[in-house]
């Protein structure tokens, strides 16, 4: 089955590290944190989910209101600190999903309360959990919600999380 509005062009069609994208309409981590809707969300014309943040442990986010509309600016600030209900508890939403052939991302992260200089075993953690469930992955260190998160984008600690990922 395919929605009547999904646009299947083959000049829409893209092919990057040997994933097949059907067109260039998709949905950025945010949404779909724990992965509970990829099946229904695959029926509105997405050809791929990105689920997450995802961290190892589930974690509440930032306190509430976090999120605020901007009137004026026809804009949106988040503040939500990666609320998740944790790596494992997305897998067993992940197991039942994959309708219309959807490409799953997953956004990985860390908690909050992990130090940066133990961050790398977060993702590892994530990574490795995931690793048979989603097609691509994508490292979130640029979170201004989550304390000393955008440190990790320094060279030496970014190399060091980028190549331990890739060795794996």
């Amino acid at each position: 089955f395919t929605p009547s509005f999904v646009v299947n062009e083959p000049v829409l069609e893209t092919e990057i590290f040997g994933l097949k994208f059907k067109n260039p309409v998709g949905l950025a981590a945010g949404f779909d944190k724990n992965a509970k809707y990829i099946n229904e969300l695959s029926y509105c014309g997405f050809v791929f989910i990105e689920v997450g943040t995802l961290t190892p442990r589930p974690q509440d986010g930032n306190p509430k209101k976090r999120l605020f509309r901007l009137k004026e600016d026809h804009g949106i600030i988040n503040r939500m600190g990666f609320n998740n209900e944790g790596v494992e508890m997305a897998i067993e939403h992940l197991k039942k999903a994959r309708e219309n052939g959807v490409l799953v991302g997953g956004n990985i992260g860390k908690n909050k309360t992990t130090p940066n200089e133990d961050a790398v075993n977060d993702y590892l953690e994530c990574f490795e959990s995931l690793f048979a469930y989603v097609d691509y992955f994508v490292v979130n260190v640029s979170s201004p919600n989550t304390p000393n998160l955008r440190a990790l984008q320094e060279k030496e600690p970014l190399e060091k999380l980028l190549k331990t990922l890739v060795s794996r």
